[in-house]
């Protein structure tokens, strides 16, 4: 009884604001002076990655690859990216310090690595949107793949009038063995979204603004929410976010992946 008049407080602030409004408040607290170090090593990454690249690669949408030491998964994802049927884009590589496998010669490819390891996903991808020029911006995984309609069919609603600032598709979720686990496809709802996270960025393509960039805290694979969820909820603030409900993307199911279990582990405590 006792344990559950103690619990009262943290269900309704829970119910109120959302467990991951919370969590991702209390990460902001404690991982502060992780965030600090991470945005100096990004801000001179991306100078000195701009000086090895000169000219930054442009385009209407530059599509950011995150990786590290997934060389063969890689050479896949670059592949579908460089299959989509939009032919206005660039790719590129952003490596988390391991060091790049060959790629395929491709003049709309463009790869970098970073001078050591972060062990932080939004700090790599922060760099590669940073290193590129385009209206949009659309992010792929190195173990993910997008159909080759993934850019058309985003660009299709985010480009007339009237359209919204960021789009997502639905998620086919594949088995290692290559079968079809399912398809998650759930409309945009930012209320929802403090309770649930059920948006990953391999599906994201969004207009390029001040607020499109992911989150410099350092979070191991226990600290909730992710940088996917925090990216799509500070951005839809004051954007429009829309849900498109085909998949295009196909998404291996890993279980160091966030996003295979969809809704995420229930809470602690």
């Amino acid at each position: 009884m006792m344990r559950r008049i103690a619990r009262a407080p943290w269900e309704v602030l829970k119910r109120t604001f959302g467990w991951l409004v919370l969590f991702e408040a209390r990460n902001k607290l404690l991982l502060a002076p992780s965030a600090v170090r991470l945005r100096r090593f990004e801000d001179a990454e991306t100078a000195r990655l701009a000086a090895v690249l000169g000219r930054p690669p442009a385009a209407l949408v530059a599509t950011v690859i995150a990786t590290h030491r997934r060389p063969d998964a890689l050479r896949e994802a670059v592949r579908s990216a460089l299959a989509q049927t939009v032919p206005d884009h660039v790719v590129i590589v952003v490596d988390d310090g391991a060091g790049l496998p060959e790629l395929v010669a491709d003049p709309r490819l463009f790869a970098v690595s970073l001078a050591r390891n972060t062990a932080t996903a939004g700090v790599v991808r922060n760099v590669g949107i940073r290193l590129t020029r385009s209206r949009y911006v659309a992010f792929l995984d190195d173990d993910n793949l997008w159909e080759p309609d993934h850019l058309a069919q985003a660009l299709a609603v985010l480009e007339p009038a009237g359209g919204p600032d960021a789009v997502y598709t639905a998620l086919r979720r594949v088995l290692p063995d290559g079968r079809e686990h399912d398809v998650l496809s759930v409309p945009f709802d930012r209320r929802r979204a403090a309770h649930e996270a059920f948006l990953d960025t391999n599906a994201f393509v969004a207009r390029r603004t001040p607020a499109l960039h992911f989150s410099r805290l350092r979070r191991t694979p226990e600290v909730l929410p992710r940088e996917d969820w925090e990216l799509v909820r500070r951005y839809a603030r004051r954007h429009a976010v829309r849900h498109l409900p085909r998949p295009t993307v196909r998404y291996l199911v890993n279980p160091e992946s966030f996003y295979t279990a969809w809704d995420g582990p229930p809470p602690p405590g």
